[in-house]
């Protein structure tokens, strides 16, 4: 560890009064050391993994962290802020805080070493040492694990299976421990997933519990034994993504929360795991996905009483699957029309005719690769729909789905409904009891053949066709758009695309705009182009606002706004999340105003995009390409005159009290 964190990267004075202020301070100390090559692009993300969860935990810890390409080595830095910095959690502001810092293709030794520091911040005693320290490199020391402090327990192997309770605490065979076995996972894989494990292995200690977890993290997946799994009493799922490998689990009673429930409220889980024990109530399915949620949700670990969140959670994994397809091919076909123009797609096949020196054969020759990429957009989304339903079972099922919508023409919507009755289907086909001989060859021979043969079955004969017919009909009604139609439809799209930034409802909007590039008519081309130009207004309003008005913003947000230009022309909408973080009520609203006038004005405009990504890059394929950017020039204006607007206001009303500091905003006079 000793590469990880040095004295430099300790600041025990950090005067930072915001999370995104702290944040940046321990970053530019990172960035001294040469950890960090892109300050602003590393903070981009750290901003945008703190926007899908809080970093904060009780005990006056916050760990901001991310896996970002803008670092080269993974790298800790630790500060102590004296008034103490809100980062969400339950019980107020915390004092101690580690940026945890991993490249994007970090190594799993790295990532253990980080992973064991997340299971030390359970430890009292250890966080109680970091609050006395005084010098930077004892502390230094301290944290690298080469000073003393005692530990809460036995520290976990590495690998991904914690070891389960007190052996003491096992009793004889007549007076067994209630055994529990747990699985711990978030989105980042570095802290939540490990101190999830340590808190569920040290409240299960006190309780006389053996607790055996599995941290589907960074560090390693290494499945729990079956026969651990056999001989538990009940299973505990803290976790943030899917988990993987559901079947393992089934008929046991379960418990379904998401991450941070098992690092604040272990004792509470483990006492709910034995009520249900006690009760003999058991998962409903034989993946165990019917699990009950002890108060609230921190992730995708929602129970069916929140059908909505999980069906969210379903779309969403085909989304995030489909949308390197949609990159791939989508730019390749847009460079093939910027060299052979738009009747290139209807080139001979490059196989059978090929001249090297031609621009048109390699002009044909993008478009064909492009158009094979985008052969798999829906066959893909399906998949992954039914994937993120049922596991590696229902991957074939939801590919043959979508590959037939594809055959009897449904389409972006065909793709949705065959992902979603492939992942029922594998769903219930596991539901039927097998007899133990069977179990081996069900995931990979029975359960494929019986979900793909009924899935086809629905697809060709029962829902297919009318599904078909909705996609025509929905193309007609886009091709047929006129007037306040169309410009109703662009401010729906622009509100959407700029409400979360990247998050569920901009996908949502994204999705649909690119499922009509797959087979592109006049309506869809215009909906892509609104989809991408509303997309474009919120980090380019930021970066106006940051220019026009920089008194109304603190150093780290005039920085932000400087990269905000590049990301808002790249059409990287997420370029605005730290904006958005730190003054929701504010930016949200006017970039959603912007978003929306952008969206209605390209679609009045009749713009038009066959490029489903490229921002300004990709103006020379965009149909009325300066009144195109006239709409976005308008939607940035009305996004940064708001919120200048609201921020001056709120600067008037409070007094400028926050003037003359250096990561303040200075006063504003009415």
């Amino acid at each position: 560890m000793s590469e990880l964190i040095t004295a430099d990267l300790v600041d025990l004075d950090l005067a930072a009064a915001t999370k995104d202020a702290a944040a940046r301070s321990l970053a530019e100390r990172m960035a001294a050391a040469h950890r960090v090559t892109d300050l602003d692009g590393f903070l981009a993300d750290v901003a945008a993994r703190e926007a899908q969860m809080p970093t904060g935990l009780d005990g006056g810890i916050g760990i901001p962290h991310c896996r970002s390409e803008h670092v080269n080595a993974p790298t800790l830095a630790f500060g102590r802020s004296p008034a103490g910095i809100d980062f969400g959690a339950a019980d107020g502001p915390a004092d101690l805080i580690f940026l945890i810092a991993a490249p994007a293709g970090a190594d799993d030794d790295h990532l253990t070493i980080l992973s064991g520091l997340a299971r030390r911040l359970m430890d009292p005693e250890f966080t109680a040492a970091l609050r006395a320290g005084t010098d930077p490199a004892a502390v230094a020391a301290l944290i690298r694990g080469e000073e003393p402090a005692p530990s809460a327990g036995q520290e976990p192997e590495q690998g991904g299976a914690e070891p389960a309770g007190d052996p003491e605490a096992a009793g004889t065979a007549e007076d067994a421990p209630f055994r529990i076995v747990a699985v711990t996972s978030c989105p980042t894989g570095i802290a939540h997933t490990y101190m999830a494990a340590e808190s569920l292995v040290a409240a299960g200690r006190a309780e006389g519990v053996e607790v055996a977890v599995e941290t589907q993290g960074s560090a390693g997946f290494t499945k729990l034994d079956p026969a651990v799994i056999a001989g538990a009493d009940a299973v505990i799922w803290a976790h943030d993504v899917e988990v993987r490998e559901k079947a393992r689990f089934r008929g046991k009673p379960l418990v379904d929360v998401g991450v941070k429930a098992g690092v604040n409220r272990p004792a509470e889980l483990i006492a709910e795991a034995r009520r249900k024990a006690e009760r003999g109530e058991a998962a409903t399915g034989p993946e165990g996905d019917g699990g009950e949620d002890v108060g609230e949700t921190d992730g995708s670990g929602a129970d069916h009483a929140h059908f909505g969140v999980r069906l969210r959670t379903y779309l969403m994994s085909g989304v995030s699957y489909m949308v390197p397809f949609v990159a791939a091919g989508g730019l390749l076909i847009a460079l093939s029309f910027a060299i052979g123009g738009y009747g290139i797609a209807d080139a001979a096949s490059v196989a059978d005719h090929f001249v090297w020196g031609e621009a048109d054969s390699w002009a044909a020759l993008l478009n064909q690769i492009g158009s094979a990429a985008f052969g798999f957009l829906v066959p893909v989304l399906a998949g992954y729909i039914a994937y993120g339903m049922a596991d590696r079972p229902a991957l074939v099922p939801g590919f043959v789905g979508g590959a037939i919508a594809l055959t009897v023409n449904a389409g972006f919507l065909g793709g949705l409904v065959a992902g979603l009755l492939a992942g029922a289907v594998v769903m219930a086909v596991q539901r039927v009891p097998v007899h133990a001989t069977l179990r081996g060859i069900m995931p990979v021979l029975v359960i494929p053949l019986i979900a793909s043969a009924v899935v086809g079955f629905l697809m060709f004969i029962v829902v297919g066709k009318p599904i078909a017919s909705l996609q025509n009909a929905l193309t007609d009604w886009l091709n047929g758009l006129s007037g306040s139609n169309a410009v109703i439809l662009g401010i729906v799209l622009g509100l959407m695309m700029c409400f979360d930034m990247g998050g569920p409802l901009n996908k949502v909007a994204y999705a649909f705009a690119v499922g009509g590039l797959a087979d592109p008519t006049p309506g869809s081309l215009k909906v892509m182009a609104a989809v991408m130009a509303a997309g474009m207004v919120p980090p380019l309003a930021m970066a106006l606002a940051t220019t026009v008005r920089a008194r109304l913003f603190t150093k780290t947000e005039r920085e932000n706004g400087r990269a905000a230009w590049v990301l808002g022309a790249s059409f990287i909408t997420e370029g605005a999340i730290p904006f958005a973080a730190a003054d929701p009520l504010r930016v949200i609203p006017s970039v959603m105003a912007g978003g929306a006038v952008t969206g209605a004005l390209s679609m009045a405009f009749g713009a038009t995009l066959r490029a489903p990504h490229g921002g300004v890059f990709v103006v020379p394929l965009i149909g009325e390409p300066f009144l195109y950017l006239l709409a976005i020039a308008a939607g940035t204006l009305v996004a940064a005159g708001l919120v200048v607007l609201l921020k001056g206001a709120r600067r008037t009303a409070s007094g400028a009290e926050a003037a003359g500091t250096d990561d303040a905003p200075v006063a504003v006079s009415a």
